[in-house]
């Protein structure tokens, strides 16, 4: 089972690997659709590979725990940093931010 803490390392150590974000996000939802099966979710996959590549951008981590340990409002998945852009309960029964990636509605 992926946890959510799993899924953010995922995303680090693929951002790593590439960093190129359209070719990280196309093997970082590769990835996660194959280990995460019916739970994937297009919208969060998306929304949390831009805000960790955000948060990696111009600074040498040398590991996620060291990202997690400096930005661990991306661990907080209810209130964190998602939340901040997305009625996270709303986004995550959305049958439509499930298939397709849904951009942040305006408050």
């Amino acid at each position: 089972m992926l946890t959510h803490r799993r899924h953010l390392e995922l995303g680090f150590d693929v951002l790593v690997r590439e960093p190129d974000f359209a070719a990280a996000a196309a093997t970082f939802r590769a990835e996660l659709r194959r280990f995460a099966g019916a739970k994937y979710h297009e919208t969060i996959t998306w929304a949390y590979l831009a805000l960790i590549a955000e948060r990696m951008h111009g600074r040498g981590y040398a590991s996620a725990a060291e990202l997690l340990a400096e930005h661990p409002d991306l661990l907080d998945h209810r209130t964190g940093a998602l939340a901040r852009s997305y009625d996270v309960a709303e986004i995550t029964a959305s049958p439509l931010a499930r298939a397709v990636f849904v951009l942040p509605r305006r408050p």
